[in-house]
């Protein structure tokens, strides 16, 4: 598959355990297709990955569409899909630099993943997925889903579609000034005060060792 996103080699993290990382933290993904005409279709769905019990064997997504979501008709016929999981990101002065004639930027994080969505309509199948999501997000709510009436869990599975969708090829952006190493203090040091995108930011310069762990 043809790569979807500019990566520069200094952005280029291929360390699964980053992207995995990722997905778990920001589980809200952008799914991307075209319909039948090469428009372009997106929807924004909570997924889970499926981790291969082989090291080389592919990833897989879990996720649902509201069954009435047109790009669920568009997939069936043309099932390719880009799925993106937005990290943090925020802004970098160029005031972290020793010298002055830089400029700002931006720095995030970002994964892309494609495959080919298959659907998945059986309502245990469903429930599965579901149970699977709930014990993701809120564990507690186990309870209410199964003490809820049985028409109305029929009602609320046979209004989404369920579906997985194999990776076939995946990039990891990480965007950290990774190739200004004479920055990273500085741009540590105001990310660290910043908000909650900018604080995650100090976190993942951390565990990416491009500043100690006693940096402050």
């Amino acid at each position: 598959m043809r790569d979807s996103i500019y990566l520069p080699k200094p952005f280029d993290d291929k360390n699964p355990e980053h992207a995995q990382l990722l997905m778990r933290e920001h589980p809200l993904a952008i799914l991307f297709s075209t319909s039948s005409l090469g428009e372009p279709l997106v929807s924004h769905l909570p997924l889970k990955c499926e981790l291969a019990s082989e090291p080389d064997a592919p990833w897989v997504l879990w996720g649902h569409f509201a069954r009435i979501n047109p790009q669920v008709a568009a997939l069936q016929s043309h099932p390719k899909a880009l799925v993106v999981f937005n990290g943090p990101q925020a802004y970098m002065s160029p005031s972290v630099y020793p010298d002055v004639v830089r400029v700002p930027t931006w720095s995030y994080l970002t994964l892309h993943v494609q495959g080919e969505v298959e659907f998945l309509d059986e309502p245990q199948t469903k429930d599965q997925l579901l149970k699977q999501l709930i014990a993701e997000h809120e564990a507690s709510y186990a309870a209410q889903w199964r003490g809820l009436p049985e028409d109305y869990q029929q009602k609320m599975l046979s209004a989404i579609v369920g579906f997985k969708m194999r990776v076939d090829h995946r990039q990891l952006k990480m965007k950290l000034n990774q190739h200004r190493p004479e920055a990273h203090q500085a741009m540590f040091a105001q990310y660290e005060k910043g908000d909650e995108n900018a604080q995650s930011l100090a976190r993942w310069m951390r565990r990416l060792g491009l500043v100690s762990d006693d940096a402050h």
